[in-house]
């Protein structure tokens, strides 16, 4: 098993940007990769390739020209690319701070500009942003859990899938408590349970058997899944409760 980080297919972002730059010509301003392939936490299994495409024009008729691209990235089995406009993305900052954030810190500029350099991010919204995610992806979890409670194997994919976008969350939770927070999901977990306090150990179960540390056939589900959605429901309410306390936050 390779670690996190390692085995990006290199090649398809490199032919990607080939076909994208000719289909694009002139109406491309940059192309940029973002997520877990920029942060160094690419899981072969579980990782996207996430892709960002600024371009000066967003007509139909000039997206219909990158259509064949997006139908061949589509076919390579990788999410749809993001386009936006350039002044469509400095304006999208209110509303997509969680993302535009991460996507800030963690991001290789293949082609043309730095459009997220100096992109300002209003962390007031921030934390609002994280509030309600958290909240959310809860409210998900408890419904997805209902659907497959019944098998282990759905069961496990919805742990293994999940904990991605939880931990994610929580390193928010931390930079919009004023904490500086790591890349690595573990130090994560690690971190925000000491500020808050709820108990890691499910998700770092979770973790080990995701990065093939522990073995599932060994680990009894229904009792990891019952302690995965106790440490949730108790980090989203402590998250929630400090940031109400707290009003004045990072700026």
């Amino acid at each position: 098993m390779a670690p996190e980080g390692a085995m990006i297919p290199e090649d398809k972002i490199r032919e990607f940007v080939t076909r994208i730059r000719e289909a694009a010509g002139p109406n491309l301003v940059s192309v940029i990769l973002y997520g877990s392939a920029a942060s160094g936490e690419f899981h072969p299994k579980y990782s996207n390739l996430n892709l960002f495409c600024v371009l000066r024009e967003t007509s139909f008729a000039l997206l219909q020209e990158l259509a064949p691209v997006a139908k061949w990235w589509n076919g390579q089995k990788q999410p749809s690319p993001l386009f936006m406009s350039r002044n469509e993305l400095e304006r999208a900052s209110d509303v997509f701070a969680i993302e535009l954030l991460d996507m800030q810190r963690y991001h290789r500029v293949l082609l043309g500009t730095d459009v997220l350099q100096d992109l300002k991010i209003p962390m007031h919204l921030h934390r609002v942003q994280v509030e309600y995610e958290l909240r959310e992806k809860l409210i998900l979890l408890r419904q997805q859990a209902l659907l497959v409670s019944e098998s282990k194997r759905d069961l496990w994919a919805l742990l293994l899938h999940s904990v991605s976008s939880f931990t994610t969350l929580f390193r928010h939770a931390l930079i919009t408590l004023g904490h500086e927070a790591p890349t690595d999901r573990r130090q994560t977990v690690q971190a925000l349970a000491k500020r808050v306090g709820f108990d890691p150990a499910p998700l770092q179960q979770v973790l080990d058997v995701r990065e093939h540390k522990a073995d599932p056939a060994k680990i009894e589900i229904q009792d990891l899944f019952a302690r995965y959605l106790a440490a949730v429901e108790q980090a989203t309410t402590a998250v929630d409760e400090v940031l109400d306390s707290d009003t004045s936050g990072p700026a």
